[in-house]
């Protein structure tokens, strides 16, 4: 499962540059490998935003009619609005893509199975206390008084000696 995304060449950099690219809907990227030339692209960032959420997700490059698989290296958010600036992806072969893309979808089906474990489990009735002071009841109440009077009369038998 992998996630397509057409990228676009930049050839302005900068800050200047970058804020031009996110006023325009678009975040600044940088993909590099082991032996491939570094490639400075724009990504859509609604469609970039949306691919991030998903667990080992593997990106489907397009640029130029060239198409490079790769996944998310470093990605760099505004400290305040949490707003993409930036991501760093690093090209991934065939038989990397195809583990992640496995790997996604195990992660997937556990959080489906656990989400309809936990909509499946006993309503909780409220608070520990609440329940354990149902439960103690009468035979709570008393015990606590007889505890506190023997204790009254062992301190009284401790001063007058």
């Amino acid at each position: 499962m992998y996630v397509r995304l057409d990228a676009e060449p930049r050839s302005e950099f900068g800050k200047g540059a970058a804020r031009r690219l996110r006023r325009d809907g678009r975040v600044p990227a940088v993909l590099y490998g082991d032996d491939a030339v570094l490639l400075h692209v724009s990504l859509p960032g609604h469609d970039l935003e949306q691919a991030l959420r998903k667990p080992r997700v593997t990106f489907e490059i397009v640029q130029s009619g060239n198409t490079t698989l790769a996944k998310p290296r470093d990605i760099q958010r505004d400290p305040v609005r949490r707003t993409l600036e930036h991501v760093d992806l690093i090209i991934v072969t065939e038989a990397e893509a195809r583990a992640r893309a496995a790997e996604s979808e195990a992660l997937i089906a556990e959080a489906a199975a656990a989400a309809e474990a936990a909509a499946s489990a006993p309503e909780f009735s409220g608070s520990y206390a609440a329940e354990r002071e149902s439960e103690e009841g009468a035979g709570g109440e008393q015990s606590v008084e007889a505890g506190s009077s023997d204790g009254d009369s062992g301190s009284d038998a401790a001063d007058e000696s």
